[in-house]
């Protein structure tokens, strides 16, 4: 009986021990997921290019915005690579918006093994984003936004 027992013991604190490990890494990928869409918004509204070129994947990112006309109601959809979007990072990005009127929020949507989902509000933008891990790293692959309306 005392067998049993200890057998009982032992496998309830494995199963802790996996739950608890578990629990820390999901929490380390959201960490990680959060820092990589703080360095694309931020990254935006510093001027850092640094931090944006961190945040996109150099080949596989793609940013596309969905604008309507107030008057006549056409549909444009700029489309922006890392390559452009990082140019405009150098060239200033959202530095010249007011500092005072700055507030990013992320939320993490979903996450399933190497890709996850992410909504971004910031000054501006409601923007969609897509990352995927690569070689340990999280970076935006797709992003689709809106201009923010009060």
């Amino acid at each position: 009986m005392k067998k049993i027992i200890l057998i009982f013991i032992v496998l309830v604190v494995l199963i802790f021990s996996i739950l608890v490990l578990a629990d820390i890494d999901i929490e380390n990928e959201k960490a990680a997921i959060k820092n990589a869409t703080l360095d694309y918004l931020e990254g935006w509204y510093d001027g850092d290019a640094e931090r944006m070129e961190r945040a996109l994947h150099p080949e596989f990112f793609t940013k596309r915005g969905i604008l309507i006309h107030p008057n006549t109601g056409e549909m444009a959809t700029p489309h922006l690579n890392a390559e452009m979007m990082i140019g405009y990072v150098k060239q200033g990005g959202g530095k010249s918006f007011p500092r005072e009127k700055l507030k990013n929020e992320v939320t993490i949507l979903d996450i399933y093994k190497n890709t996850a989902s992410v909504k971004a509000i910031s000054a501006q933008y409601v923007d969609y984003l897509h990352l995927a891990k690569f070689n340990g790293k999280w970076m935006i692959v797709n992003v689709l936004w809106e201009l923010k309306t009060e």
